[in-house]
């Protein structure tokens, strides 16, 4: 694959004066509560561990196993851990209702993990244990575990943080009916909350062939990995596990948490220095133009398992999809539905389309002055969009590369390859405005919200996305709030941008609005 012009320009033009400035503005993100980072290495950790095989009428090989390994390691970690093989309800009712209130009464970080069978029925999810006898649906709710019972337990538990993992996302083999699905159901984590189930919502994971099954199997790969937030071991799991199943299965999580959580304690918990914040980003950076540069599924692979969350994750994720399609993956996805009560729903970003025409609404809220402008995709790349014969370009994504008045972009992403609510992402690149200066642009993406909206385009059911951020040489703090529908418009629905100066006054203020959009 070629490297286009905007991947190869030269990244290192601010002098190292201004990357102080900017390194010491990124800080607070990522090491800003440092006292949090002690006082997690010295909370206790509880876990409580169900591994279920022995099934009369559909055992399991591996949940047993799985259970078994993964309690040895958390008690390596530092975990309190209750084990229980081969449970009937009485036990898992027992065992969940001790471990909430010794999370409760310790104030415990709380891990649950449950290795065996579950299924959904009218969105509910439930836990299957060994003596389980279905032979309807009404059955389902006196015999199992209620998923949603038992997080709501964690929740009044009042633990700092709640970690539930779930390998139980096998079909149901019992004749029970009125499924909403195959697997489980799609459900979004509450607050300080992280939910991982072993494959995505509506879906079928195997129960594998060796000691492990490939979900738990790669999680304990992962979670001994130094100085690795979870949500970086279970992005590394889900990349490891496609790898392993061809895309036959894919991990999936839900996240609402509020500080960080590392299974192996950073060995070093001091705010990082801007020569470290340099050096991390210019390795992030530099890894991701070679991983373009080789332009194969592998070394996209390799990139974000070295930055699971880099400054270029979301791209790499958009261009691995792409990879793996054209080389015949058949990659199955998170199955959805607005009529789901437990999930504001996820989505991955649409496909942007040659002829695709988009015409939006510009409001100067400062001069209070209006104007509308057209943008059709007159062409289609490997890697980018051209609109209006070249005069304006974006990413596959919408990002953009040369703005409609000249200003260029080095590679961002304002916009995501996926969305759903609790998803959090960085960008940092260099912008050139059109008479040549150069700055440096830092930000923070937040999925805040699931919104209806209505612009002149119609009524839209949207993804609001909340941006903070700074440009650096004319110092200016950036906020955008956009919204987004996946799967109707690829792209942006309303897009909201403020620009605040050093001084705090406010020079930028400006709606964008969608007044229609077609396809040819």
């Amino acid at each position: 694959m070629q490297v286009p012009r905007h991947v190869v320009s030269d990244f290192r033009f601010p002098k190292r004066k201004t990357l102080g400035k900017l390194s010491a503005l990124a800080a607070a993100p990522l090491f800003g509560n440092v006292s949090a980072l002690r006082a997690q290495v010295t909370a206790r950790r509880v876990a409580l561990i169900i591994g279920n095989s022995a099934y009369p009428r559909a055992a399991l090989a591996n949940p047993s196993h799985d259970a078994t390994d993964l309690a040895a390691n958390l008690k390596k970690l530092g975990f309190t851990v209750i084990l229980q093989l081969d449970s009937s309800r009485q036990q898992m009712v027992e065992s969940i209702q001790a471990f909430c209130k010794t999370v409760a009464a310790t104030q415990s970080v709380a891990l649950f993990y449950f290795a065996g069978h579950g299924m959904q029925i009218d969105w509910q999810n439930y836990l299957l244990p060994v003596d389980i006898d279905l032979t309807r649906a009404e059955d389902i709710e006196r015999q199992s575990i209620d998923l949603s019972g038992l997080i709501a337990g964690l929740g009044r538990s009042g633990g700092p943080t709640s970690i539930l993992i779930l390998d139980a996302c096998r079909d149901n083999p019992f004749g029970a009916s009125g499924k909403t699905g195959a697997g489980l159901s799609q459900m979004d984590a509450q607050s300080n909350t992280i939910l991982a189930y072993a494959t995505a919502p509506g879906n079928v994971a195997s129960d594998g062939e060796g000691r492990n099954g490939l979900y738990t199997g790669k999680l304990l790969d992962e979670i001994n990995r130094p100085d690795s937030k979870i949500e970086d071991v279970f992005k590394r799991v889900r990349l490891s596990v496609r790898q392993g199943s061809q895309g036959r299965q894919i991990p999936w999580e839900s996240t609402s948490l509020e500080e960080d959580f590392y299974f192996l304690p950073l060995s070093d918990q001091h705010p990082l220095t801007q020569d470290e914040l340099d050096a991390r980003f210019a390795k992030d950076h530099d890894d991701w133009t070679r991983a373009q540069s080789v332009g194969t599924a592998k070394a996209i692979f390799k990139y974000l398992t070295d930055h699971p969350n880099g400054n270029f994750s979301e791209l790499a994720q958009a261009l691995l999809n792409k990879l793996l399609a054209d080389q015949g993956e058949h990659r199955i996805t998170t199955q959805t539905s607005a009529a789901n009560p437990y999930s504001k729903g996820s989505a991955e970003a649409g496909s942007i389309s040659l002829g695709d025409r988009y015409v939006y609404l510009l409001i100067d809220r400062l001069t209070k002055k209006e104007r509308s402008f057209v943008q059709r995709v007159t062409r289609l790349t490997n890697d980018t969009v051209e609109y209006n014969h070249g005069k304006f370009k974006t990413d596959l994504l919408g990002n953009p590369i040369i703005d409609s008045d000249g200003a260029q972009y080095d590679d961002n992403q304002l916009f995501a390859s996926e969305y759903e609510i609790g998803k959090e992402w960085v960008t940092r690149f260099g912008y050139t405005s059109p008479d040549g200066y150069k700055d440096v642009i830092r930000l923070t993406c937040r999925v805040v919200a699931r919104e209806t909206i209505e612009v002149p385009a119609g009524q839209f059911n949207t993804f609001r996305v909340n941006v903070e951020g700074w440009r650096l040489y004319k110092p200016s703090r950036r906020r955008r709030n956009y919204w987004i529908a996946p799967g109707t418009v690829p792209r942006f629905i309303a897009l909201e941008s403020v620009n605040v100066d050093h001084k705090g006054a406010v020079v930028k203020d400006e709606r964008r609005e969608l007044l229609s959009f077609s396809r040819t």
